[in-house]
């Protein structure tokens, strides 16, 4: 086996193990334990974070930040990569801002003139806007890491009312219309809420004696259907003409789901959380004719009620 193939097999195979001794490796592509050494040695100063332990039990370790090896794109995928990371320019907030802009630039330097020519002429022809938000998501790492080692937080919210502390398990973070959001076991509520995450003031792991619920099989994609009960939610139908189709694309979450018909009308189906029927009401009062409320019933009496007030204020 050539030298540059053995460091290539090398550098997959010291990523994908956890733990590993030089002896074992030399065994492994039957070669001495010198020539391991040597190999692990232009490894290191190649990037690829290797730490020695010392001792009867020691050994090598790859630390967290381990370094991918090599992988061969096509130019059409490398282009797709390369847009996929720069529409996330956006966002004045990322969970890995730093880690998605140093990958972005390398990416880009590593790849050939002709290449990078065509993106650079691309750049002011191919977009993704977002809306820009000056509010800031400082904690979008926090929750994110929280969500995924089924961590208790303990935060400081700011409500319409006022600020408040509580603990909370975050389920995950997504982005919608340039806003973070941040689904989360709310202990104070004993229920599922919602969290705008620019109305976090702080967020730190809890040092309390609440213990984590399991949330291991809840995701962003089935939240609503494990917390979902007859008392906080209802069933909704709402029918849409195509403009009212189209703008519920722009502006709806997963839940309620959008349909949509051949001429590009449709209809929103699902369940809504009670508490959320406000919220509901103004969205579809902003529709106007372009939507018609089927269901619930607390929806249509609370539509009612505010076209009347609005009748009132402006007769």
């Amino acid at each position: 086996m050539s030298k540059s193939k053995r460091l290539m097999e090398l550098m997959m195979t010291v990523n994908r193990k956890r733990k590993f001794t030089v002896k074992e490796l030399a065994q492994e592509f039957e070669v001495s334990t010198r020539t391991i050494l040597r190999d692990l040695q232009e490894l290191s100063e190649l990037g690829v974070p290797l730490y020695s332990e010392v001792g009867p039990h020691g050994g090598y370790q790859v630390l967290r930040e381990r370094v991918l090896p090599p992988i061969a794109f096509t130019e059409e995928e490398a282009v797709a990569i390369f847009f996929a990371s720069h529409a996330l320019r956006h966002y004045s907030y990322l969970p890995f801002e730093t880690e998605a802009s140093s990958a972005l630039s390398k990416f880009y330097f590593y790849m050939s003139g002709d290449v990078r020519d065509r993106i650079d002429q691309m750049k002011n022809r191919v977009d993704f806007f977002t809306p820009a938000r000056k509010t800031g998501d400082p904690h979008l790492a926090v929750l994110l890491d929280a969500s995924i080692h089924q961590k208790v937080l303990k935060v400081e919210y700011e409500s319409r009312k006022a600020i408040s502390s509580r603990e909370i398990q975050p389920i995950g973070i997504y982005a919608s219309n340039g806003l973070w959001y941040c689904p989360a076991y709310c202990f104070l509520r004993s229920e599922l809420r919602l969290f705008r995450c620019d109305r976090i003031r702080s967020a730190a792991e809890s040092d309390s004696t609440t213990k984590p619920m399991n949330f291991r099989e809840v995701h962003l994609g089935n939240r609503d259907s494990h917390f979902q009960t007859e008392e906080e939610y209802v069933a909704i139908h709402v029918e849409l003409t195509r403009e009212g189709a189209q703008r519920c694309e722009a502006d709806l979450w997963p839940s309620p789901r959008l349909h949509l018909r051949e001429d590009g009308s449709g209809w929103l189906d699902g369940h809504i959380r009670k508490a959320d029927i406000l919220f509901f009401t103004k969205f579809f009062i902003g529709l106007g004719n372009e939507a018609t409320v089927k269901q619930p019933a607390q929806l249509l009496d609370k539509m009612k009620q505010m076209l009347s007030e609005m009748l009132a204020k402006y007769t």
